[in-house]
């Protein structure tokens, strides 16, 4: 599998701003360090003077682009890296790295003027599930005989975990409705977070729960408006503060401006909104939990029922193309080998045809091996299944506290046969570490899904 490893990617320059990694959504992000070991020395007279080069590969495509560049370290075989590099983190994501390490040899950019010591490639999601976010992986260069060995460490950036808790009272608010009080709610926008970026949120409730990055200057402006069922809603007016302030003023007053009435003789303001309370906590993230100690077991469940068709017609959904695939097959490429990142045993239970697979590979092969000779049937029952990863994630909260989270896969192609016990079964595991993704293959109505 190594040596499959294409050759070094010559001269491709994209700003580290660019790429998948860089997005509007809101994401985890994630610091990488980079350390060599080992490294063979490229030098006659002295030693090498490496430095490494990550690329990223956008989800569906073949092409790599790089993200950025670490400092060139002189004479140094066995180099840690001071600068790191700050990725956007997304578990439902493959998120495919490469990185290649150079001795540097002139004061230029061009990569063809130095020489390529060795790559490796691995997904952020291997990293992250990694003990301690800390992966090794020896290096690739068919030309050089032992490169050396990279090491990549992932910490989390502490910048999204704060949640801010509010109680507002709204006084004397100017009443918008011809035939009863008004309905305010009111719209967060955040600035400050970079040029010409803003974040809103709104709500409708008296006590509110505001996610924001954790920067106590950040200028909020929020508008209270009033309500209106056709979506028109009627601004009330508007007032500006800080995070800050609203973390450690509690009792404090906010005069609600209307713009449109600012000017007018006599004007005052549209009513106020007082800080009865606040609270702030953090919320841990995702990668809070892998670095706990959190353990995720992925199991699969394939229909294997007669509605499916004949897995040697052509027309079946679990006919195998020439090319080694179809849609069953496609479905558990995509989910599995997110999940199998951060599965430690990597050992995969899929219910039906195998009790325990090795990586999504081995769930593959025994599905492979296993539609070949099982005699398609029915119903479409997932009641049963659900209610087995329930017993056992029930069992697992006894016994070791919630170290362990369940990912079941359902692959089915119609519609279920027991909906009102499968109903049952999703309300029943809804307190537990459980995650149930259900994915729809063939032509069949998937409305009840």
């Amino acid at each position: 599998m190594a040596a499959s490893l294409p050759p070094p990617y010559q001269d491709v320059v994209s700003p580290e701003e660019e790429g998948i990694f860089r997005n509007a959504l809101p994401a985890t992000q994630v610091e990488l360090h980079v350390s060599c070991r080992n490294l063979a020395n490229m030098d006659v007279f002295s030693k090498s003077d490496p430095m490494v080069v990550l690329y990223t590969q956008a989800m569906g495509s073949k092409e790599w682009r790089e993200f950025g560049r670490t400092e060139c370290i002189k004479d140094n075989l066995n180099p840690d890296f001071v600068k790191s590099f700050i990725i956007s983190y997304f578990f439902e994501e493959m998120q495919k790295l490469r990185f290649e390490v150079y001795d540097k040899d002139k004061p230029t950019a061009k990569l063809s003027h130095h020489d390529f010591q060795g790559a490796a490639e691995c997904t952020l999601g291997s990293i992250v599930g990694e003990f301690g976010g800390r992966l090794q992986k020896p290096l690739i260069n068919p030309k050089v005989k032992n490169p050396g060995t990279i090491i990549v460490t992932a910490e989390e950036v502490f910048d999204c975990k704060d949640v801010l808790t509010l109680e507002l009272k709204g006084h004397k608010l100017d009443k918008k409705d011809f035939f009863g009080k008004s309905d305010p709610f009111l719209l967060y926008q955040f600035y400050g977070l970079s040029p010409n970026r803003s974040y809103q949120e709104y709500t409708e409730s008296s006590v509110e729960a505001i996610y924001y990055p954790s920067t106590n200057t950040l200028s909020i402006r929020v508008e209270c408006y009033d309500w209106d069922r056709d979506g028109g809603h009627d601004l009330i007016g508007i007032f500006s503060t800080t995070v800050n302030e609203l973390k450690s003023s509690p009792g404090m007053t906010f005069e609600v401006i209307n713009p449109k009435k600012i000017k007018k003789k006599g004007y005052q303001n549209s009513g106020t909104i007082s800080l009865v309370r606040s609270k702030l906590e953090q919320q841990p993230s995702f990668l809070d939990f892998i670095r706990g100690g959190t353990q995720i077991n992925f199991t699969v469940a394939i229909d294997f029922t007669a509605s499916n068709g004949d897995p040697r017609n052509i027309n079946s959904l679990h006919y195998i193309s020439p090319h080694g695939d179809n849609q069953y097959l496609k479905a558990l490429t995509a989910v599995g080998n997110i999940c199998q990142d951060y599965d430690t045993d990597k050992l995969f239970p899929a219910f039906g045809f195998d009790p325990m697979c090795s990586g999504i590979d081995g769930v593959i092969t025994a599905y492979q091996q296993s539609i070949k000779r099982v005699q398609l049937y029915g119903p479409t029952n997932f009641a049963p299944i659900i209610n087995q990863i329930t017993r056992i994630a029930r069992e697992s909260v006894k016994q070791k506290l919630g170290e362990e989270y369940f990912v079941l896969l359902m692959i089915t192609d119609g519609i279920i046969s027991d909906m009102p016990q499968t109903k049952e079964a999703i309300v029943n595991a809804a307190s537990l570490p459980i995650s149930i993704i259900i994915v729809g293959v063939g032509q069949a109505e998937f409305d009840g899904l």
